[in-house]
C-alpha cells in the first residue's frame, strides 16, 4: 500500500511541475523557477517511477493482471477405451442426404 501511494505522489508531483513549467512558458518572465528546470523535474520523476514500478515488479511487490488471453485450459480424457472426438453437444447429430427434397 506504502508503494502504491509512493507512485500517486510522484504521479500528482509530475503533473504539478508540468503544470507549473507550461504557465512559467506562457508568461514569458523568468521571475523565481526556470521552466527547464521544471521540466528536468519532471523527467526525472517520470523516470523514478518506471524505474520504481520495475523493481517492485521483479521483487514481486507488485502483482499485474493477466492478460485476457494467456491462461489456457486444456482438456485432458482419462479412463476411456479407446479416445474419440469430444464435442459440446451431447447429443448424436442425424446424417444429412444429398437428395433434393421440397
Amino acid at each position: 500500500m506504502l508503494l502504491k501511494l509512493i507512485i500517486i505522489v510522484l504521479l500528482f508531483s509530475i503533473i504539478y511541475n508540468l503544470f507549473r513549467a507550461l504557465f512559467i512558458m506562457l508568461k514569458g518572465t523568468q521571475s523565481g523557477e526556470s521552466m527547464s528546470r521544471l521540466l528536468g523535474k519532471r523527467v526525472f520523476f517520470s523516470a523514478s517511477v518506471l524505474l520504481l514500478i520495475l523493481i517492485a515488479k521483479g521483487l514481486g511487490w507488485l502483482n499485474f493482471n493477466p492478460a485476457p488471453g494467456a491462461t489456457t485450459h486444456k482438456q485432458t480424457q482419462t479412463s476411456t477405451a479407446r479416445p474419440h472426438q469430444q464435442s459440446a453437444s451431447t447429443r448424436h447429430q442425424p446424417e444429412m442426404q444429398n437428395d433434393d427434397v421440397r
